[in-house]
């Protein structure tokens, strides 16, 4: 399967999933605090490179993979590559540098659900929705158990899986998973020519 085919196929399953999450809030009247990015400042985020080809393919059709890559690999930050604090002293503070490609881990956190070892669905969300929301939050929970529909982390990592299962499985350090991506995206065209009737896009 081509790198496009792949590209459009998880985009096909992150717009499923951002109508699913649109309906959720609407029902459930969780959201993220404005200009809140404190889950983005984790250290420990493993993402999958399948979620990021969309990314790495933006920026190879706009000739910029090669230029990230080498910042990946000069970095020594663990925090998201992605991820921009308003501040130096105040990270929890920002915003996603390119969240029209951000990974199926960002979007699914904070509105989706995992099961605990007795099969409940519980609802992976921060510790600033719980105690901010928390009336919100309790009858989200409540509404899960009897039905409400959620999205699962599970469900969606194995749809991403079906797309390509090497590059869906492979969990990694969230910038490995952003390195990755690109090289896959640059390796694939490598000997081939640029995609036909695409050129630099927004």
């Amino acid at each position: 399967m081509s790198i496009e085919s792949k590209v459009r196929l998880v985009e096909l399953l992150f717009d499923r999933l951002e109508n699913e999450i649109t309906d959720f809030k609407s029902q459930t009247n969780l959201h993220c605090l404005s200009g809140c990015g404190k889950c983005c400042t984790k250290p420990d985020i493993d993402a999958s490179p399948l979620e990021f080809l969309p990314w790495a393919f933006h920026l190879f059709l706009n000739d910029k993979a090669e230029f990230v890559l080498n910042t990946l690999n000069e970095t020594k930050i663990s925090n998201c590559h992605l991820y921009q604090s308003l501040t130096l002293i105040d990270s929890p503070n920002g915003s996603c540098g390119n969240y029209r490609y951000r990974g199926l881990i960002c979007r699914l956190f904070g509105y989706a659900a995992s099961r605990d070892k007795f099969g409940e669905l519980k609802l992976a969300t921060c510790k600033i929705i719980k105690e901010k929301q928390q009336e919100n939050f309790n009858n989200t929970e409540e509404a899960i158990s009897k039905g409400l529909y959620v999205p699962i982390f599970t469900d969606y990592y194995m749809n991403l899986t079906q797309i390509d299962f090497r590059l869906g499985t492979t969990m990694l350090p969230i910038n490995e998973a952003l390195k990755i991506a690109i090289e896959e995206v640059l390796h694939y065209y490598a000997y081939r020519p640029f995609p036909s009737g695409l050129g630099n896009i927004a």
